[in-house]
């Protein structure tokens, strides 16, 4: 395959991931993963998985992190451009759509039937990513109460992420010198 036909095959994979997606970043990872990580095979699930926590840590979009992140993996800088032009300009056009004629529609009564009817379907969508990654992170009845942890001390406590992610860096570090020191015996 010619290098233009790459970037071209990186833009259309994830402009369609961000035309076809609703309910933001998080539900888009399952369709990325299926994309990447399946379909194509530019990453392995490990690698995935790498990717997906650094976009996490990163400020901005999760899904346009991760979509930088392939296309840098895939084919440099150039690829970070096409692949982040593909999953932010499906969400430009339609946002400049619905600006344009949501004005004169805001008050329907079918309209915001419409937008109460999709509010549980994009709940759905992004608990299910939060299912499947926990499956490709190897959570189970050992370690699952990390997750859990965590969710409740943002939830109820309003810990902020940044100390939640600071703490389970200081925990991983420690946790490696614990390990270090162990086999050393």
């Amino acid at each position: 395959m010619s290098l233009y036909k790459q970037y071209w095959e990186l833009f259309l994979v994830f402009f369609k991931i961000g035309a076809f997606t609703f309910g933001g970043g998080y539900a888009m990872i399952p369709l990325i993963r299926n994309e990447v990580v399946r379909k194509r095979t530019w990453l392995n699930d490990d690698e995935f998985m790498d990717m997906l926590a650094i976009a996490q840590s990163m400020p901005g979009p999760i899904a346009l992190n991760t979509a930088l992140f392939v296309g840098n993996k895939r084919r440099g800088f150039k690829g970070s451009l096409f692949s982040g032009l593909g999953i932010i300009l499906p969400s430009f056009i339609v946002i400049l759509f619905i600006a344009m004629i949501f004005v004169q529609f805001k008050d329907n009564p079918v309209v915001e039937r419409i937008f109460k009817g999709i509010r549980p379907a994009v709940v759905a969508l992004i608990a299910a990513p939060l299912l499947m990654l926990g499956k490709s992170a190897k959570i189970n009845w050992k370690n699952g109460w990390i997750p859990v942890s965590v969710a409740l001390l943002v939830w109820l406590l309003g810990v902020s992420p940044i100390y939640i992610v600071l703490g389970a860096i200081a925990m991983g570090i420690l946790h490696l010198a614990y390990v270090k020191k162990r086999l050393k015996r």
